[in-house]
């Protein structure tokens, strides 16, 4: 057993001893610790290993910074978040019911925003509300399907921009609302209906359908600039990522598995690259939907599929300057010199950002009670704040982890489970719970 694997299994006595109880980061205690034995982490499997060229190198990053908003799903719109400022040990603050929670029939899709000095959040029903930062009070609410609309209520998501908000949903429309009030500005359709949220720059509003159409409308009036058509996908996951964007560029992900870049002005299509595997295993893994948002930072596009591809792309170019073979629904998060990536088969890697060797990698539970092999944990993230990498899971427990050595550092309880990655602004976490919470710790 290397010195990793001896980390990983120490890490698992201090889950269950030293830490219950506990914040992110341990010490002060919140919240009484969910019952049942903590097995939050596992030893490296033989899939997926460090590179061991890589066993002395540091990892170092940036300095933690104080981000005042997550606009928009993914935060900025090129979804590069760096290292956010957040305290040692965050506590609960406030808590908000958004409306109607995930069920059989319907699923919170959504990731809440903020901007502006409000939470904006969408339940499984297609409500939007929107509630103060400082205490979680609810300003408003608004339902923004078609009053006849049956089946649309799936998906969709919501950004925040210059005093407005806006939406698009599984009724195959687009609208803004006025962040004050609540008000319906104006409401579009987008032919198909939409899974994943708008992304909005400079009076732009850029959404994607399910059938692979890319839309840019104007902020302002809703009306159609551009339009782009991909190839539609026989199979889908449920869920979608959103357009990243940056320098005059709008990266788009395509449930077909591809990435193709377009110009923000006029559409016109720059180069495409697919992340679709060579091989795969299941009928799962061949599905090369992309789930996670694709990141734009310091010129090199970042994007993962389900289907088992990690990327990075010359965003000029188009070059493919390295892959990985490591399928995620997740949003990779970028720093420094370092993406972090949470893949399907709940490994958490350290991959170093220019040339795609990993660092460290440490396996997640797959299930609340390993010994009884039931309760699949769905982990969502990951988010790097205050010096620990935050997941959150389906079972009602968020984990901290170290981003430079994988070691765990912490847990909290966050409610009745997480599927959305949590976000941060104004040094608070947010975590959107599959019951419909909303909680905030600071």
């Amino acid at each position: 057993m290397h010195c990793g694997q001896l980390r990983t299994v120490a890490s698992i006595f201090l889950v269950g001893v030293f830490l219950a109880g506990c914040g992110l980061l341990g010490g002060e205690k919140e919240d009484p610790p969910l019952p049942g034995r903590r097995t939050a982490v596992l030893p490296e499997d033989n899939t997926l290993q460090p590179d061991r060229r890589l066993a002395a190198l540091q990892v170092k990053l940036p300095k933690p910074s104080a981000n005042a908003g997550w606009p928009m799903a993914g935060g900025y719109p090129s979804h590069a978040m760096h290292h956010l400022a957040l305290g040692r040990n965050p506590r609960t603050a406030w808590t908000a019911d958004i409306g109607r929670g995930s069920s059989s029939e319907q699923r919170i899709l959504a990731q809440p925003v903020v901007g502006g000095g409000r939470v904006y959040a969408m339940d499984a029903g297609a409500v939007v509300s929107a509630y103060e930062v400082s205490g979680g009070r609810q300003i408003w609410t608004q339902k923004v399907l078609p009053k006849k609309e049956r089946d649309g209520d799936l998906g969709g998501g919501v950004a925040y921009a210059a005093g407005r908000v806006y939406v698009t949903t599984g009724a195959a429309e687009a609208l803004a609302l006025d962040a004050a009030t609540g008000k319906i500005i104006w409401r579009v359709s987008i032919s198909a209906p939409s899974r994943s949220a708008p992304t909005v720059v400079d009076g732009r509003v850029f959404v994607l359908n399910v059938e692979n159409q890319v839309r840019a409308l104007d902020a302002k009036t809703g009306k159609r600039l551009w339009a782009y058509s991909g190839v539609a996908a026989p199979s889908k996951i449920l869920g979608g990522a959103s357009p990243a964007v940056s320098g005059g560029v709008v990266v788009v992900p395509l449930t077909s598995g591809d990435i193709v870049a377009l110009r923000t002005q006029n559409g016109r299509q720059l180069w495409t690259e697919r992340l679709a595997a060579f091989r795969t295993r299941s009928q799962v893994t061949n599905i090369a939907d992309i789930i996670g948002n694709p990141v734009i930072d310091r010129g090199l596009v970042f994007a993962v599929s389900n289907a088992g591809r990690l990327v990075a792309v010359d965003m000029r170019t188009g070059r493919r300057i390295w892959d990985l073979n490591v399928g995620s629904r997740q949003t990779p998060w970028v720093a420094g010199d370092y993406v972090f990536v949470l893949t399907t088969s709940n490994h958490l890697v350290a991959v170093l950002r220019r040339t795609g060797q990993v660092r460290w990698v440490v396996r997640l539970s797959r299930f609340a009670d390993e010994k009884q092999v039931r309760g699949g944990i769905v982990w969502a993230g990951p988010v790097l704040a205050g010096d620990r990498l935050i997941i959150a899971g389906s079972h009602g427990e968020a984990l901290a982890v170290s981003p430079y050595t994988g070691e765990v550092i912490g847990w909290i309880p966050v409610g009745k489970g997480v599927k959305i990655q949590p976000l941060v602004a104004r040094n608070t976490i947010y975590f959107l719970t599959e019951g419909g919470e909303l909680r905030a710790l600071r």
